[in-house]
């Protein structure tokens, strides 16, 4: 039976016995002794047009290749290859509508008809193998449709968050070069419309580059189309250059799949470029064996496919298990705050994937919403995005999962295409924690010298080994590739972000290293600050941020957005205050809390906290374009 010891979930034995890894510390340990030979073995699971010559080329260090000599195509595994076995009428994707007066299903057979026709399309537009296409798209089928297309004729896909502005758009359309623009007349964004369509006319405007705009027509509202550039998708699906199969092109290992853009600490978004080879068997293993894929399963991942989190497991990794995959349009809380949970019970979910924002959102609203609904067929969830504080995982836990359910947290990054750290649903789990290094995969704690840190202690993250879908650089910039990962510490990836280790070997991700603040010589992590914030029961969510102070160096500075029901008293902010003291340190106590009504976030649900720093300071914003509102 399932148990909570202290702070440890012992998930039932029998969850161990009957998943894909029944003994995840002896096999971590096998893949770590040889973790060429464990990679081997995975992608001996899928199929290879030709084999490869060696398993990882390290040669030109950090410039590695994975699978070299292979031919391959993503593509050919997502889709081809379960054309010809039982996964063939098996339901690919379900897609719902934000008004849920929309229903569309996609078997593997039906779903590789609409990329072919996608591929014949772009094809027409003079796209070829290696060219550029952005695709700004909102959660509609259609963005699985261009994305496998792109990567079916060895095109460049680089997909970008719908809900930027122009001006942001624009310099990524730019930077990557792309011939063509995949778009939609508008998308629903809690009821109302947004406007992608216009936001691409300006963002194209002055293009050098953009010969086309494809169009799919979702939202109804009135745009505006150019005669020579612009081309509704239904038109073209109309004619005869749509017809027919699309050939999937052969492609080395290493060519490239995509590039996908984040934000780099010089404000300059840094173009991620992951290839078809290596990506494919890293995305494949960790969802197999963290999420314990099987054929009856139904899959939801909440993210939106503008983030990396929506390539690597709503499109790809998904089908790459020949998984059937949910897509909803909406969020969570429009028209009311039980959508998600209405969802699951309706499609019969299993396993669901989101992140602690969300959670915490919810967890606003109380435990009526979820309690009138039936989530047993829930096997598995899952977090990602950012450290999971301790109270959301109990909620999630015992509310979502009714004490059943192993939560998986993942910790992973753009860079990294996969899974880092997490677990596997047998091993037991410890609320906040990430979990232990993936299969193959050895991470460091490091002081600032580059020598280990004792457990307990915290210091810099960092990944000793390289990866399949690890990134192959950044695009057209290979110094910084170099100087933002690989120079601190030679030979070792650095993550970014603080961690520290248990005596059990579980890892604990502090935060960003620049979200980390410096009160009187002592380093604490925001995530911390917000964790013990939210252990408040007044407390919803939380963000903490460190401002110049004369004395301390840093002073800390809290919001915080209260549970629906609770008021603010004059004495709150002072039993925060307290709350933190009890909780965390007395050194972590904010010197000033602030109580708002919402937190600035991007649509994936990252708290922005430059944003907070700068109006705290009276300083200008910067782009707010991956606001969610």
């Amino acid at each position: 039976m399932a148990e909570l010891d202290g702070d440890v979930f012992h998930p039932d034995r029998s969850v161990a016995a009957t998943a894909h890894v029944p003994d995840a510390d002896a096999l971590r340990a096998e893949a770590l002794a040889d973790p060429q030979g464990f990679w081997a073995d995975m992608a001996d699971e899928l199929e290879w047009f030709e084999p490869w010559d060696k398993v990882l080329d390290d040669s030109d260090a950090p410039f590695y290749r994975w699978f070299t000599g292979a031919r391959c195509n993503i593509v050919h595994n997502c889709l081809d290859r379960h054309l010809t076995g039982p996964n063939k009428n098996k339901l690919a994707l379900i897609w719902q509508s934000e008004d849920g007066s929309e229903h569309k299903t996609y078997s593997y057979y039906s779903l590789n008809r609409q990329v072919n026709m996608m591929a014949n399309i772009i094809k027409a537009m003079g796209i070829t193998k290696g060219d550029r296409v952005t695709i700004y798209l909102p959660r509609i089928p259609e963005v699985f449709f261009a994305m496998l297309a792109c990567a079916k004729i060895g095109a460049v896909h680089s997909v970008i968050f719908a809900g930027f502005s122009s001006d942001a758009l624009a310099s990524r359309i730019d930077d990557s070069e792309s011939k063509l623009v995949i778009t939609a007349d508008g998308s629903f964004v809690n009821g109302s419309v947004f406007p992608l369509k216009s936001i691409v006319d300006e963002a194209v405007r002055y293009s050098p580059t953009v010969e086309n705009v494809i169009v799919v027509r979702r939202a109804g509202n009135e745009v505006t189309m150019d005669a020579l550039r612009d081309h509704w998708y239904s038109d073209l699906l109309a004619l005869p250059i749509a017809k027919g199969t699309c050939e999937t092109v052969s492609l080395d290992s290493e060519d490239p799949l995509y590039i996908l853009y984040t934000s780099g600490s010089t404000g300059k978004p840094k173009a991620i470029l992951h290839t078809h080879g290596g990506y494919m068997v890293g995305t494949y293993t960790t969802l197999k064996y963290t999420f314990d894929m099987r054929p009856e399963d139904r899959w939801w991942c909440t993210a939106d496919p503008g983030w990396v989190t929506g390539h690597s497991y709503l499109v790809y990794g998904p089908l790459l298990t020949g998984a059937t995959v949910f897509m909803f349009e909406g969020g969570p809380t429009y028209p009311y705050p039980n959508r998600w949970w209405q969802l699951i019970e309706y499609y019969g979910i299993t396993q669901f994937y989101t992140a602690p924002t969300a959670i915490r959102s919810l967890m606003r609203f109380g435990e009526a919403w979820p309690n009138r609904h039936d989530l047993s067929s829930l096997r598995l969830l899952g977090s990602v995005g950012e450290p999971i504080n301790p109270e959301a995982w109990h909620w999630f836990h015992r509310v979502i999962g009714k004490e059943q359910c192993p939560i998986m947290d993942t910790w992973w990054q753009t860079e990294t295409g996969m899974f880092q750290i997490t677990q596997t649903p047998g091993e037991p789990q410890k609320p906040g924690s990430a979990g232990k290094p993936f299969f193959g995969q050895d991470v460091a704690i490091l002081d600032a010298d580059g020598n280990e840190v004792p457990d307990g202690e915290e210091g810099f993250l960092v990944l000793k080994n390289p990866w399949p879908a690890m990134l192959r650089t950044l695009y057209r910039d290979d110094q910084r590739y170099v100087d933002t990962y690989w120079s601190t510490y030679p030979g070792v990836y650095l993550a970014g972000d603080s961690a520290r280790r248990d005596a059990d070997g579980y890892l604990w991700i502090i935060g960003r290293t620049d979200d980390v603040i410096k009160v009187s010589g002592h380093r604490l992590g925001t995530a911390e600050v917000e964790s013990a914030l939210v252990s408040h029961p007044a407390v919803s969510e939380a963000a903490a941020i460190g401002l110049p102070h004369e004395v301390k160096g840093n002073a800390i500075h809290a919001y915080v957005v209260l549970r629906v029901g609770e008021k603010e008293t004059p004495t709150l902010a002072e039993e925060l205050r307290a709350h933190v003291a009890q909780h965390l340190s007395p050194i972590a106590k904010p010197d000033a809390i602030d109580v708002v009504e919402k937190l600035p976030k991007t649509r994936s649900g990252k708290i922005m906290r430059r944003v907070l720093k700068a109006r705290a300071q009276g300083l200008d914003e910067g782009d707010l374009s991956t606001l969610e509102e």
